[in-house]
């Protein structure tokens, strides 16, 4: 005999669970009209299918920072559509998740990993936080957070010794719009500077050259072409966005500033 289902027993389970009607409705019908029973169904439910999600691709989201006194968060929140990413559910798990981070250090983020899967399966979209970062500087350094209007898409947190915040926030600017893969040359991988000087050395451009030239050449063309490239490159030795006379370094060094570290975080894809 099956069990009669009120619309009211419906609309609780479905502010309980933020499930749709019908899927409400249904799991109430399967557990003979015990709420708790069908809120666990739901929540399964929902995992599971946010489970087969999990390899989607998220190209639309939010990137959202806070900076307070000495202390200075980012995370990213991903999902597939523009629609999901202004659904106010998805903006308030996204601040909650920021808030954690801000509160707790980056891995507070994987404490909301049930909430983030039970927020795919009502969404019906694969959901991801993307690299929560927290910077706690020391007394006279600087942080700053800029995140990319009117999409929000890209967001980057920057910590300095020295400067002065609308530096800070000049420098996130620029990270935003340029890219960069390392801080400076001493970071990039030895194994990847030397796959790029090997691409330069057998070029025809520089084959074509005088042998006891050709370091000297690749040497030149690493600095223009690898060191100095946007997207992508270092930092220090990115052109300046706001101004391309100098690079990052001379901006930094004329202010009297040094980078101690910066976070990019992007949810476009």
């Amino acid at each position: 005999m099956s069990t009669t289902i009120s619309a009211s027993l419906v609309k609780e389970l479905r502010e309980l669970t933020g499930a749709g009607m019908m899927d409400c409705k249904r799991a109430l019908e399967e557990t003979g009209g015990d709420l708790e029973a069908a809120r666990t169904l739901l929540r399964e439910r929902g995992m599971a299918s946010a489970g087969k999600r999990a390899g989607r691709t998220t190209t639309e989201g939010l990137v959202g920072y806070v900076v307070e006194d000495t202390r200075a968060s980012i995370v990213g929140i991903g999902c597939e559509t523009e629609p999901v990413s202004k659904n106010d559910e998805f903006q308030e798990f996204a601040a909650r998740v920021l808030r954690a981070v801000h509160a707790d250090g980056p891995g507070a983020a994987d404490a909301l990993e049930q909430e983030r899967l039970e927020l795919a399966g009502r969404l019906g979209e694969n959901v991801v936080i993307v690299g929560p970062e927290r910077y706690d500087a020391a007394d006279g350094d600087v942080l700053a957070g800029y995140a990319h209007p009117p999409a929000n898409k890209i967001g980057v947190l920057v910590h300095l010794r020295g400067g002065s915040p609308e530096l800070a926030r000049q420098l996130a600017m620029h990270i935003a719009f340029a890219a960069p893969e390392w801080a400076a040359r001493e970071d990039v991988p030895e194994e990847t500077l030397a796959a790029e000087r090997a691409v330069y050395l057998n070029s025809d451009e520089v084959q074509s050259k005088p042998e006891a030239a050709r370091e000297k050449i690749v040497d030149g063309m690493l600095g223009k072409r690898f060191y100095a490239a946007t997207p992508g490159g270092v930092l220090a030795d990115q052109a300046w966005v706001h101004d391309p006379a100098k690079s990052v370094a001379d901006a930094l060094r004329e202010a009297g500033a040094s980078l101690v570290a910066f976070t990019r975080v992007s949810v476009a894809g």
